[in-house]
Parts: structure tokens; sequence; C-alpha cells
């Protein structure tokens, strides 16, 4: 009788077990939720290249701003705008230390090339292809660009916080 019963007790743990691999826990099925939950829902957006959406509202005066609406599209979470610089580059106005204070920035050069300077990763020239990605908070500067030089950025929160280190 006793063995009987230890095959029974034996065979309902493994139907247990089996059950229990096959579906997700509470908690895990909780988690999940949560985390369905927490993103944001994002809205379609198309950005269609126009000489008019290039503004000279950014945050440098060297260079005009298309805003191509990813801001309003995910309720703040990222911002993607492409840079023009005008003129040609002035060190004394464009090479001056400052910060971000952004979880993700990502760089990709759309047209010419870019001369950087980051602290702690040196100097870098980026050509029309390459792409950096900038670790949050990292002192840098622009030493030099080219004419025509266009850049996409991404940037998350959108609404990110720049120090100016150098006046």
């Amino acid at each position: 009788m006793a063995k009987a019963k230890t095959k029974v007790s034996a065979r309902a743990k493994k139907q247990h077990a089996r059950r229990s691999a096959a579906r997700p826990s509470v908690r895990a099925k909780a988690r999940t939720a949560r985390a369905v939950k927490a993103r944001r829902p994002h809205k379609f957006v198309k950005s269609h290249l126009r000489a008019e959406d290039f503004k000279a509202d950014g945050l440098r005066t060297y260079a005009y701003y298309r805003d191509l609406g990813v801001k309003d599209a995910t309720n703040g979470m990222a911002l993607a705008h492409v840079i023009r610089f005008v003129g040609r580059c002035d060190p004394n106005v464009v090479s001056k230390n400052h910060l971000h204070e952004a979880d993700f920035q990502m760089i990709y050069v759309l047209k010419g090339s870019i001369t950087t300077e980051i602290e702690g990763y040196g100097r870098h020239t980026m050509n029309a292809g390459d792409s950096w990605l900038q670790p949050h908070s990292a002192v840098h500067k622009v030493l030099d660009y080219s004419d025509g030089c266009e850049l996409l950025e991404i940037v998350m929160p959108a609404d990110f916080r720049t120090i100016e280190l150098e006046k």
C-alpha cells in the first residue's frame, strides 16, 4: 500500500512539473503585463524631405535642425532630427566642451564629415555612412565639419539637458 501511494504521489509531482513548465507563473505574467503597460504607444509618423523644414531653432547657432516628428509620435520617449551645419566651421564658436544628460545618443553621418573629441575616447573623424553611440554625459566637442555636413541624431529621452562647460 505504501508503495502504491509513493507511485501515485510521484506521478502527481511529474504532472504538476509538466504543467508548471508549460504555463508561465503568475509572477511572470504580472511582470509581462507591467512591461507592456509601461511601454508608451507609438504613433505612425513620416517625414518627407523639404528644404523649408530646416529651422534655426535648435541648440547650436551654426546649424539648422529638421525635426522628424519622433518626439510627438513617441510621447517624448525619443527625439530624432537631422542637423545641417551651415557656413564654415569656426573653432572659436564650435569647439567648446559640453555634455548631454541623455540616456541614449546616437549620431549617424548622412553627408560630409565631422571631427569630434570625446573625453576618454579621443578624437574621431566620421564620414558619410559612419556612426557613433555617445556614452551618457560624455564631455565632448566638435572640432571641425565639412561644408554640407548633415547628421541624423537620435536621443532619449526627447527632453534632455545640455550643459555647456565652456563659454
